[in-house]
This record gives structure tokens, C-alpha cells and sequence, in this order.
């Protein structure tokens, strides 16, 4: 049987849109730096899904997520700062303390419900402002979808932007998998990004080789970015194949359509195991995106990741992340083999 992975949708291989327009650029010379034709047709792709009538971001190209994050709060917060993050934030868990190591001022981790910060604990967090013993509040970071799958609400969205700007910090979403919430809200990129400061959009886990975005919104910081870009290694010295893999995945809608299929997969396989009503077997959270996080035995999981290798998120509970190109032959065989192994 091939082997097929859930582990992350980083497994998934480059969508052929995207070897193409990288064929297509890997043609004679190009200026470095970002300074060649397809970086520029990806910034203004961008600055047009992004932009609204009055405003226009700046776009930096960037390497990798953790490079995208972490470029993006060094520009945001003082040394002396703090930013408020959930405790399975990516900058928290995932990302071996870069910020931090970057100065990018310290982390403040809180539980949050169901993977998502509110505008209470932004609150609670706030009344350190201006006390000179405690590192100072100074951005909120946002994940979205979160790393358990969840959505913000373009309402949420809409209370902790505003919660932000009373208490005179900055936002910042972590959008690695920006485009799966694009197609769940039914919502354009501009209004999913709405009142924030610093977007890091994602094409690595959508159908890209390497490659996110930072998208500034933030006039005051917009001008600094690139130099905290060029001192974290994230600027590419061939930008264009960066550059053209945007171009590609931006064209005609492709982000949408490759994070449709990924969601898509999500829902078939939440839906199978519904299904099962199998009494060891049950998704734990919400399937909003496209990652399943399912309850099941240790020993049926064992057995499963013999073929759909996938993580253990916690004691007890798998994540199954499906991807651009998760078939629905997959989901169905992932369905037969946990019948029975729990049905």
C-alpha cells in the first residue's frame, strides 16, 4: 500500500502550477534580492487581494513561517515588550523560543478556549502597561486556523482587533494556513485580515516548495521590516523562485481551490468517523479547516501510522492533517482500516 501522510500538510509535494512557473523563471538571468519581474507580479498579486480603496500593504517575500513570525514581532515589539499568544501557539510550541532568541520580547502564554485568544485576556494581559517591573504588553498574536483546526469568527476577529487598538497594541496572525480559512469564512483575503497589523501568509502547506508572505499593514513599522527581514537570513538572494511560486499559486484562485481540497478532505473524514460510531473512536475538536484530531486507542493508532503516518497531539489524541492533494480514496481507506482496528 503507498504510504500516505497526515502528519502535516508540509508532506504534501508542490502542486504542478507551481514546478511550472519555477521551470519558467529558472530561464537565463534575473536580478537578486527580489529584484527580478516575478517577485514583483507576486508582491502586486498580493498588494491586490490584500489592499482596500484606501489602503495599500507593503509585502515582503520570506523563506519559512518561523522566519515570517518571527520577522514580523521583531518589527512589532521592543525588547522590553511581551506578546500574548495561546499556550499551543506555533511561536510558543513549535518554534525552539525564536522569538525570544530574535529580542523580540517575551512570550506570555494563556490557555485560551478551543485554541483562540479572547478580548478578556487581552484585557488582563493590558494591565501591565505601564508597570516598569513587567515586560510591557505590545502585540497579540493570532493564529488562523488554529493550531487545533478552529476558526476565528470574522466577529471575533472583528472584537479582538478592536480590543487591540483600545489598549494601543498590535496584531499579528499567524495565517500558515491563511487560504483554509479564506474558503471555511466564504470570506476574501482583505476582510479575513481585517484590523490586522502583520498577516504571515502562508504557501508552503498549500501547494508551494518553500515560501510565505509577510503583509504589512502597519504603517509605522512597514519601513523597518526589511531590515529585520535581511538580519533573520529570510531574504532570499534568488527571490524570484519564491517569487514565481506565488504567482502561480495566486493565479486564477489556485490557493482557494488547493485549500478547498484540503478542507474538503477534513470534513469527509469527520464525517466517516461519525459515521463509525465506533465508542473508542471521536474527533475532539471542531472541523473547521483542515486538520481531524482524533480520539483513539494507542494501539489502533500504532497500526494506522504504519501507513498514514500522522502525530500524537496529546496523550490519546492523533492529528490528522489533510492536504491539497488528500484524495477521497484516501479518507476512505484511513476509514476502513479504523473500523477495523475499533469498529
Amino acid at each position: 500500500m503507498e504510504q500516505r501522510f497526515f502528519a502535516s500538510d508540509n508532506s504534501s509535494p508542490a502542486h504542478p502550477a507551481v514546478l511550472e512557473a519555477v521551470a519558467r523563471a529558472n530561464n537565463g538571468h534575473a536580478g537578486s534580492y527580489g529584484a527580478d519581474p516575478w517577485t514583483a507580479e507576486a508582491i502586486q498579486q498580493l498588494q491586490q487581494l490584500f489592499g482596500t480603496g484606501t489602503t495599500v500593504p507593503e509585502v515582503l517575500l520570506a523563506y519559512n513561517g518561523t522566519g515570517a513570525n518571527t520577522m514580523a514581532l521583531r518589527a512589532l515589539v521592543p525588547r522590553y515588550g511581551s506578546v500574548l499568544c495561546t499556550g499551543i501557539a506555533h511561536i510558543n510550541r513549535d518554534e525552539a523560543g525564536a522569538v525570544q532568541a530574535a529580542g523580540a520580547g517575551r512570550l506570555c502564554a494563556v490557555p485560551g478556549e478551543n485554541g483562540k485568544l479572547g478580548p478578556d485576556d487581552i484585557r488582563r494581559w493590558a494591565d501591565d502597561q505601564g508597570v516598569e517591573h513587567h515586560s510591557q504588553p505590545a502585540a497579540v498574536s493570532i493564529t488562523q486556523p488554529t493550531e487545533i483546526g478552529t476558526l476565528y469568527s470574522l466577529t471575533e476577529l472583528q472584537e479582538i482587533a478592536a480590543c487591540c487598538r483600545e489598549h494601543r497594541v498590535k496584531l499579528h496572525m499567524d495565517g500558515a494556513r491563511f487560504a483554509n480559512a479564506c474558503v471555511a469564512l466564504g470570506c476574501s483575503p482583505a476582510e479575513a485580515a481585517a484590523g490586522v497589523d502583520m498577516l504571515a501568509f502562508g504557501g508552503t502547506k498549500n501547494g508551494m516548495l518553500f515560501g510565505e508572505a509577510v503583509v504589512v499593514f502597519d504603517a509605522e513599522t512597514a519601513g523597518q521590516l526589511r531590515y529585520h527581514r535581511k538580519q533573520l537570513a529570510q531574504l532570499h538572494s534568488k527571490m524570484r523562485y519564491i517569487g514565481a511560486q506565488f504567482t502561480a499559486l495566486l493565479q486564477d484562485g489556485l490557493y482557494l481551490e488547493n485549500a478547498a481540497a484540503a478542507n474538503a478532505a477534513a470534513a469527509q473524514l469527520a464525517a466517516g468517523v461519525a459515521a463509525l460510531q465506533a465508542p473508542d473512536v471521536a474527533v475532539v475538536y471542531p472541523v473547521e479547516a483542515n486538520g481531524v484530531f482524533l480520539r483513539m486507542p494507542a494501539p489502533a493508532a500504532q497500526t494506522l501510522q504504519q501507513h498514514w503516518p500522522f502525530y500524537c497531539w496529546e496523550p490519546g489524541v492523533y492529528r490528522i492533517m489533510c492536504s491539497w492533494d488528500t484524495r477521497e480514496e484516501d479518507i476512505a481507506s484511513f476509514l476502513r482500516e479504523l473500523k477495523k482496528e475499533c469498529g
